[in-house]
């Protein structure tokens, strides 16, 4: 049981509340105001002391011992079963004849009220490939234009919107082993752009001695594109796409999109969209051969290429 932070007495003041008025002859006044508690509490302490003995001036829940209108066990496991039938919160109670706020209650303390913790959790399979450039992820995030002022993902408040300022596209490409990555903001995320920028991104990897044999991507039409298909072909890669609707597959791609939101696109104010692309390529530097990666035991993704004795000079 945990002490209430406002409580004016403790199990240890009680008891020398109880000593002075059983063994030093105190009165229950004296004791109650040298305690800075009234009489009356001073009795009920006095009453439990002398009733339950040194237990009795522990702290008790403040539950109440009899709940008369509190919902019946039975019609608590109809709640859970119907949920489980994925009924929603609203059936539930319009079916039951009760209140929306007891079913959400009931939901909570199950937890289960939300419809997305019904469904069973799969385990986490996390992999590595053994060397650079085995398996490349690409992916895609949508960001929206900069246009005279910041947006509600600096200052909170969405009633305020920047209508016309339109789109611009990141594209992702990191090396499964290493953590290498490389990225560019486009236009757009068509398949002839995809594909471009998957050009360059293999020749940023050759440049760092890197032969990329397989790319993952998702389902996207970029990547679906007869042009990107071809690139894949001509430079004999192997492409590989992710589970419909399973954006863990391609995970280490996901992730460093968080990180690349969190650290680069919103990680401060800009005037405009212009300042933001011209932030990412000292970012990305640091990113590269700077910044510790908690998968690779702290240390930067370049750490993985890059032989011993040229990361030493």
């Amino acid at each position: 049981m945990n002490l209430h932070s406002l409580a004016r007495t403790t199990p240890i003041s009680r008891a020398l509340l109880i000593d002075r008025v059983t063994q030093q002859a105190w009165s229950v006044s004296e004791a109650a105001e040298a305690a800075g508690i009234s009489q009356r509490s001073a009795y009920k302490w006095l009453a439990r002391y002398r009733s339950e003995g040194a237990t009795g001036l522990l702290d008790r829940s403040s539950r109440p011992q009899r709940s008369p209108f509190q919902i019946p066990s039975d019609w608590r496991d109809l709640i859970l079963k119907l949920r489980r039938s994925r009924k929603t919160g609203p059936e539930i109670a319009d079916k039951l004849g009760i209140p929306r706020s007891t079913v959400a209650r009931i939901l909570r303390r199950a937890g289960l009220h939300r419809l997305k913790l019904l469904e069973p959790r799969e385990p986490v399979i996390r992999y590595e490939r053994k060397r650079p450039g085995e398996l490349i992820h690409l992916d895609i995030k949508k960001l929206a234009r900069i246009a005279g002022r910041i947006g509600h993902r600096i200052h909170g408040d969405r009633s305020t919107r920047v209508s016309g300022a339109g789109w611009e596209f990141a594209h992702v490409a990191i090396d499964d082993h290493s953590r290498l990555a490389y990225v560019e903001v486009l236009a757009n995320e068509k398949g002839v752009t995809a594909t471009g920028f998957f050009e360059r991104a293999l020749a940023f990897f050759r440049r760092h001695g890197i032969r990329v044999e397989r790319v993952l991507t998702d389902n996207g039409a970029c990547y679906r594109s007869h042009a990107f298909l071809l690139a894949c072909a001509k430079h004999e890669i192997r492409a590989i796409k992710t589970r419909p609707y399973r954006p863990q597959t391609n995970g280490k791609a996901e992730r460093f999109i968080q990180t690349l939101i969190r650290e680069w696109a919103y990680v401060r104010p800009y005037k405009d969209s212009k300042l933001r692309t011209k932030a990412l390529k000292p970012w990305l530097r640091y990113y590269n051969r700077q910044r510790p990666h908690g998968s690779l035991c702290r240390r930067p993704p370049i750490s993985r290429v890059r032989p011993k004795d040229e990361q030493r000079a």
